[in-house]
């Protein structure tokens, strides 16, 4: 028996291998091909000026590639939101872990739990309509579009990973390491922060080191966000696209299929720009049609959900129906350049597997309304 769970783990261990491998190839691919594809152009711009030219400007009359702005302030932000954020998620995740009373904990996990699953892009609108104006008072400047504005911003967005990730490698230190700190004389908090956070510095690590690569990916998002034709062939080119698709339309639209920014302009037209498209097709009166369908929707299933016969089901109908009303303004707001591009699909439109889980959600709320309607009669 013993020798058969080796030989399972001794597999298992192999399949991960393999596929942490096969992964770790497939990145070096990529690289390898990204780095052959733009020889050529580095070798006409050069790489001293590629790397350290202090202007990105592609559309000048004598353009100029210099990519060293997009560096600094990568780093910058980086280096900026892991010294707000760090410091706080940590000293949260050591509370949560070793010192808080259960019920206190619980409700703090459970906001920590909701700042998780905030998309990026409500983070950005709060920040520019909040934060900046804030920034520009205080400090008496012309904008508060700045750096520190974004460094803000990501360390909020930041502080779940890592309090969820540190408390996680906190609870695994074993009981032993504290229990023979206490016993030779140190207090709590001296074993807290010399103990346990020592033996978890592994995966407390790991939680800052993945970090860095969300920073500047959000960065990007909200500088296209701020000015798309900054970077009309980069990060604003899809926003950019998708204006020209709804202002082509007009009122009345091109006709059903006749759209033309969909063709190799606006990239991926068929997920999460795809009311770009429609606006494009069907004008402003099709697309306020669709917008109407969305609220009956929302509205009639918030008022059969209300109906049910027990709490559970009211809530489990009422999130469900407005999680869709949610995420069609979202995507409205994203495609318009109100919002950063955060990736929201248009419910029943967009392309892909959420379509399945829509489908599953409308059918929950609809047991849900026939039990309702069952209890009525």
């Amino acid at each position: 028996m013993a020798q058969r769970k080796k030989m399972f783990e001794a597999v298992v261990h192999g399949i991960f291998l393999l596929l942490g491998l096969i992964t770790v190839g497939c990145v070096l691919l990529i690289t390898v091909y990204l780095i052959i594809s733009g020889i050529p152009a580095i070798r006409e711009i050069g790489l001293v000026k590629f790397l350290f030219g202090p202007v990105w400007d592609s559309n000048a009359a004598e353009p100029q590639f210099g990519i060293l702005p997009f560096i600094l302030t990568s780093v910058y932000g980086t280096a900026g939101a892991l010294l707000l954020g760090v410091p706080v998620g940590l000293m949260t995740a050591i509370f949560l872990a070793k010192a808080a009373p259960p019920r206190l904990a619980a409700m703090i996990r459970t906001a920590v739990q909701l700042l998780a699953g905030i998309p990026s892009v409500v983070y950005g609108l709060v920040g520019m309509i909040v934060l900046v104006p804030a920034i520009r008072n205080l400090f008496h400047l012309s904008s508060g579009a700045c750096l520190l504005a974004a460094m803000i911003v990501l360390a909020i967005m930041i502080l779940p990973s890592i309090i969820n990730v540190s408390e996680t490698a906190l609870r695994a230190v074993p009981k032993e390491y504290e229990e023979a700190s206490l016993a030779l004389g140190a207090a709590e908090m001296e074993t807290y922060f010399r103990v346990s956070l020592h033996a978890a510095r592994s995966g407390i690590a790991a939680a800052v080191v993945l970090l860095p690569e969300l920073v500047p990916y959000a960065m990007g998002r909200l500088s296209s966000w701020r000015d798309p034709f900054a970077d009309p062939l980069g990060e604003g080119h899809q926003t950019i696209q998708s204006l020209y698709a709804i202002a082509s339309g007009g009122a009345a639209g091109l006709g059903l299929g006749n759209s033309r920014q969909k063709y190799l302009y606006v990239p991926e037209p068929q997920n999460d720009f795809i009311f770009a498209v429609v606006v494009e097709e069907l004008g402003l009166v099709g697309a306020l049609m669709i917008l109407l369908i969305f609220a009956l929707l929302v509205w009639r299933g918030i008022t059969l959900s209300l109906r049910a016969k027990d709490k559970f089901g009211k809530l489990l109908g009422i999130g469900l129906t407005s999680q869709i009303g949610i995420q069609v303004v979202l995507n409205i707001l994203v495609i318009t350049d109100w919002l950063p591009n955060t990736g929201i699909s248009l419910p029943f439109f967009s392309y892909g597997s959420s379509l399945i889980m829509l489908l599953a959600q409308m059918g929950l709320v609809l047991s849900i309304s026939r039990t309702a309607n069952i209890e009525r009669q």
